[in-house]
């Protein structure tokens, strides 16, 4: 644990006035999206989720967290994610239009990030060995938030992806000790339950790609999986952080194989 905080002090005390900039590129963009939504301003802010994604893979874990366990293959998890984001500005898969239905929420999710720091100082944690508005999990609310808000046309692998970190997020309330992200698990419930329910109102009479079975088998194996990524703390046996830790039994017992017939 000693460790894990320390990488993120030494990632804060490197890269705060990046961090700032972050920020304030994603208010401008975030504000010109809802005032001003043309081609180019779309396209800016996938190629902005995309930095953002490549940040944190190599920034926050190539960088600043290569001393823990791990930190390569979250580091490829990211690297996807930005490459994602890359390939939709390309294509232009994700229309980035809004339906008006999710603002409350979305807004809601708009000012987590900024919650994380405050919750830090809150412990008594001071800086820079505190949460930061420019995490992967501040990054990974401020995404679902976005989509949530501009839901007309998505990328459900991106949802699947930050279902995915979200779980490995939840585990580090408790083996890390980060009440903050528990933020992240709030905000992942009830937008997943959301983005799939429009997804099946829509798709569910057409010929839609991914396929709805396909689509529900990816999320429980997301669910499933996302144990076998989570980090071990430092000295810990496998005895002690079991390859399902963390998770109900809904997601480890065998009526995740009924679910998969849906």
């Amino acid at each position: 644990m000693e460790l894990f905080w320390q990488t993120i002090a030494d990632y804060n005390t490197m890269t705060w006035p990046v961090q700032a900039l972050i920020v304030l590129a994603a208010v401008v963009l975030t504000a010109r999206l809802y005032l001003r939504p043309t081609h180019r301003v779309k396209t800016a802010m996938k190629c902005f989720l995309a930095f953002l994604n490549a940040w944190i893979a190599v920034a926050y874990y190539l960088v600043s967290c290569d001393a823990r366990a791990y930190s390569g293959v979250m580091a490829f998890f990211w690297g996807v994610m930005a490459a994602v984001w890359i390939y939709d500005a390309v294509v232009g898969y994700t229309t980035f239009e809004r339906t008006y239905k999710h603002d409350k929420f979305a807004f809601a999710l708009y000012l987590m990030p900024f919650l994380y720091p405050l919750i830090s100082h809150l412990r008594g944690l001071d800086f820079p060995m505190t949460t930061s508005p420019v995490m992967p999990c501040t990054v990974a609310i401020f995404t679902i938030g976005l989509m949530l808000s501009f839901s007309k046309r998505i990328n459900l692998f991106v949802v699947l992806f930050l279902c995915h970190w979200s779980l490995i997020g939840f585990s580090k309330v408790y083996f890390f000790g980060i009440p903050e992200d528990l933020l992240l698990a709030s905000a992942l419930v009830p937008a997943l339950y959301l983005f799939f329910k429009e997804y099946i109102d829509v798709n569910f009479r057409r010929n839609a790609k991914p396929d709805l079975r396909v689509m529900n088998i990816c999320f429980w194996r997301c669910v499933r999986d996302s144990a076998s990524f989570s980090p071990r703390p430092s000295g810990s046996s496998s005895s002690e952080w079991p390859d399902n830790a963390g998770l109900p039994d809904v997601f480890t017992g065998p009526g995740i194989k009924k679910s998969l017939l849906w």
